[in-house]
């Protein structure tokens, strides 16, 4: 006689599925240190998604080394600006801020989202064991985008030592930056982003539990019990509530081109609630978390370790067909 198996449905590895407290993501692990002082992160905006002829560069893929259709996510990733540097020292509770930097002048545009000091206090930093850079979008330079304030985030500075690290950071300070100082063509990274919101939705499609009996007393789209009498409800029962609006990490996407001629990628009459594409943009293989015009964190990859080089991908063909139905 076979085995009965009923494995249990939906994923607890995301609960409680509550809404996320900030659309700017945060990022709470970053890559391992390379040789030399860099950026580890950027941030750019969801324009929407087409598709691309690419020679397939999966080694190990039935299509390798063959022309395939792939379908690509464009962010359009508007220059960053760095306010200021943070320092953090190592304690038995985990990081610690120490001390920060801001700069003198060229970053007025951060007033609308928090309040400046009024002067830059020069210190000489000591005994610190992490540095990180505070940075914030430009997001009046796109018109996909109705925003005006400003996206602020921590960006970790990694490679070399730390004097090396402080050098650089101090050479970034009150400067903008652009996604091509951070990324390589073939590059692949992690991107960060809450995905879009459903609102409250029930147990079927919240969990995707299965339909009860239509003999069933009054309801059949619940569940079927909540568990044993006890005087409490375990939270490993499937119940309604929130369903998106959750922070999401989704790794090892490969940049498959970053280029600055928005017209390249631009289907006619726009992406769609979205428009133009005027400034640098990503070209990512794959699909991202999140709606058009969500802010997107992207990061160096934390655990890609074999199969493909750091080579720009051969791209034949990019859809510029409109998405629009028409």
């Amino acid at each position: 006689m076979a085995q009965h198996s009923k494995p249990k449905r939906g994923s607890l590895a995301f609960s409680p599925r509550k809404r996320a407290s900030s659309e700017t993501p945060r990022i709470k692990s970053w890559p391992a240190d390379g040789e030399k002082p860099c950026l580890q992160g950027f941030a750019g905006y969801k324009a929407g998604m087409t598709h691309v002829l690419v020679v397939d560069y999966r080694p190990t893929s039935t299509t390798s080394g063959q022309e395939v259709f792939v379908p690509v996510t464009i962010l359009e990733t508007p220059p960053m600006k760095i306010a200021a540097i943070r320092f953090y020292e190592y304690t038995p509770y985990g990081l610690k801020t120490k001390t920060e930097i801001w700069a003198d002048n060229g970053i007025d545009e951060l007033a609308k989202r928090l309040p400046l000091p009024k002067k830059k206090k020069e210190k000489e930093v000591k005994d610190f064991d992490e540095i990180r850079v505070l940075a914030y979008t430009e997001p009046w330079k796109i018109t996909g985008v109705p925003k005006k304030v400003p996206d602020i985030m921590e960006i970790r500075v990694g490679g070399g030592n730390l004097e090396e690290r402080l050098k650089f950071a101090e050479g970034l300070l009150g400067k903008e930056i652009s996604v091509k100082d951070v990324f390589k063509v073939g590059e692949m990274i992690d991107v960060i982003a809450v995905t879009k919101g459903k609102g409250f939705q029930g147990h079927v499609k919240r969990w995707g539990v299965k339909l009860l009996h239509h003999k069933n007393r009054k309801h059949r789209r619940m569940i079927g019990t909540l568990g044993p009498w006890l005087s409490w409800v375990r939270p490993t029962v499937p119940q309604a509530g929130q369903m998106g609006y959750h922070k999401r990490t989704e790794y090892n996407k490969r940049i498959l081109k970053i280029g600055e001629n928005g017209e390249e990628i631009t289907p006619a009459g726009g992406f769609p609630h979205y428009g133009i594409v005027r400034n640098e943009y990503v070209m990512l293989h794959g699909s991202v978390p999140g709606p058009v015009k969500r802010l997107i964190r992207m990061r160096h990859a934390v655990r890609y370790w074999k199969g493909v080089k750091v080579e720009e991908p051969q791209i034949t063909y990019i859809s510029t067909t409109s998405k629009q139905g028409v």
